[in-house]
């Protein structure tokens, strides 16, 4: 694996809760290249939280009003700005609002349709016949990019010295074109009509690299780190590349389809996180390490049979011992049983908490393990 670049400019956020700011950010460059300062960094956030924001307040409304409730930009910052208002954030858990309209929101970027729950978003296929495919074509201008530009220009000014504001959840390539086309329907086009396919990649990562940099620029222009949904900032260019839509191919399909789009996709980052969504995905991780610039990787074990976490440890200790930083999902339960089975390096913590009071015990713990 390659090391992530050396040599950053670097800068201090002045932020009201968290005044360790600089000592955090210490931990996490430390982490990016395997090592410790002091102890395992540890953010006190679980995966997908953010995902719960407001689901009482929506789930009466009809269809149309629960995406005129997403678009809404003001209020979609201000409830933000709301909860974390007069909190302390501990260790590494960085005050992050980033903007979001569902996991879909690049494949509507070039006209697909959103369609809004509660909690997330999907697109409705964009290319139905493969003629369609001449419609495809990045629109700055289109409702879902504006909206997009608009919540992080509001976020700018409204979060100043109180929280970060980062970029929305990016995927190019397979998902993309999952999203265009149907997951179903991409699976029996894999077979049926390969030239289509990869047609269709290649628009879903053309432009990928330009709109990364769009947005990436309005953060830099305000003395804003590299940071998206997983909450890990960089100094440089931070990435979450992922590709759930892997977990429904072969290996011989995705080292043909997804491998050389991921290449392209994470070859100007500075750091990248792979969001590895299960086992479905991790079937592919021999390829997925095999890119150099692939630095870290994100675990999330699932749920139902895949739970709890103590089952994944040799797997995750195989990970450790090939110096790969890992970010691992914790219930609070296995805390105690995780951290006897397991050594700190490399390692990135979240814990979902529900107080401070637990945050600080279970900080003091970490730093005895560590």
């Amino acid at each position: 694996m390659a090391q992530p670049q050396p040599a950053l400019e670097r800068w201090t956020l002045e932020l009201e809760g968290m005044p360790q700011f600089d000592m955090a950010m210490q931990r996490v460059e430390a982490w990016y290249h395997n090592e410790i300062v002091d102890r395992a960094p540890i953010r006190f956030q679980a995966h997908n939280s953010f995902l719960n924001a407001a689901t009482d307040e929506i789930e009466q409304l009809s269809p149309e009003e629960k995406k005129a409730w997403w678009l809404n930009v003001e209020l979609q910052v201000e409830l933000f700005a709301k909860s974390v208002q007069g909190r302390r954030f501990h260790a590494e858990t960085f005050p992050v609002y980033f903007p979001n309209l569902g996991p879909e929101v690049y494949a509507a970027f070039y006209g697909a349709e959103l369609v809004y729950s509660e909690v997330t978003s999907y697109a409705n296929p964009l290319v139905e016949t493969w003629d369609e495919i001449a419609n495809v074509r990045l629109d700055m201008q289109n409702p879902y990019f504006k909206t997009m530009e608009a919540l992080t220009e509001y976020a700018l000014e409204r979060g100043e010295g109180q929280f970060m504001v980062g970029y929305t959840d990016l995927h190019p390539g397979l998902d993309c074109v999952a999203a265009w086309r149907d997951p179903q329907r991409l699976c029996l086009d894999l077979f049926d009509n390969p030239d289509g396919v990869h047609q269709l990649v290649e628009l879903a990562i053309a432009d990928f690299e330009q709109i990364y940099d769009y947005f990436d620029a309005m953060l830099k222009a305000r003395q804003q780190l590299s940071v998206s949904w997983m909450g890990i900032p960089s100094f440089g260019k931070m990435h979450i590349p992922s590709c759930d839509f892997s977990s429904l191919i072969s290996p011989a399909f995705f080292n043909e389809f997804g491998l050389p789009i991921l290449q392209r996709e994470v070859k100007s980052m500075t750091h990248n996180i792979f969001h590895v969504d299960g086992k479905g995905v991790a079937k592919h991780l021999d390829a997925i390490l095999s890119v150099p610039e692939v630095h870290a990787l994100q675990w999330v074990q699932g749920v139902g049979d895949d739970y709890p976490i103590m089952q994944w440890i040799p797997f995750i200790k195989d990970l450790q011992a090939r110096g790969i930083p890992l970010v691992i999902d914790l219930a609070k339960e296995d805390i105690v049983a995780f951290t006897d089975a397991m050594t700190p390096e490399g390692l990135f913590l979240w814990v979902a908490t529900q107080s401070e009071e637990e945050e600080i015990e279970i900080l003091k713990y970490i730093e005895k393990w560590s």
